[in-house]
């Protein structure tokens, strides 16, 4: 588990907006999870990534950012001997935030 200040949407500038002082309207609590799986250790598919994660969050919201951002990622398997199936997510809570 990890703890950030302040992300953004990937195709957003975070230094741009910190130097500029840009007021901004919280939106409240936002939640995004991102997930890849893996059958039989071989075929994987979907995207688990921390930006796809906080892309979900703020699409949630319709947000710019989120602040105070914990972020934590997991890793689940079953039958794991023969690892027919197992998948990784990565999660990111925050407040979302949307600027003026």
């Amino acid at each position: 588990m990890g703890s950030l200040g302040i992300v953004t949407k990937s195709t957003a500038d975070p230094a741009s907006i910190l130097r500029s002082g840009r007021t901004y309207q919280e939106l409240g609590p936002a939640e995004g999870q991102a997930c890849r799986f893996f059958i039989i250790a071989i075929v994987p598919f979907g995207d688990s990534t921390f930006s796809t994660a906080v892309e979900r969050a703020l699409a949630e919201k319709g947000g710019d950012a989120l602040i105070n951002v914990t972020t934590s990622s997991s890793l689940y398997g079953f039958i794991p001997v023969y690892n027919i199936l197992s998948f990784t997510c990565t999660t990111v809570k925050g407040i979302a935030v949307k600027f003026q």
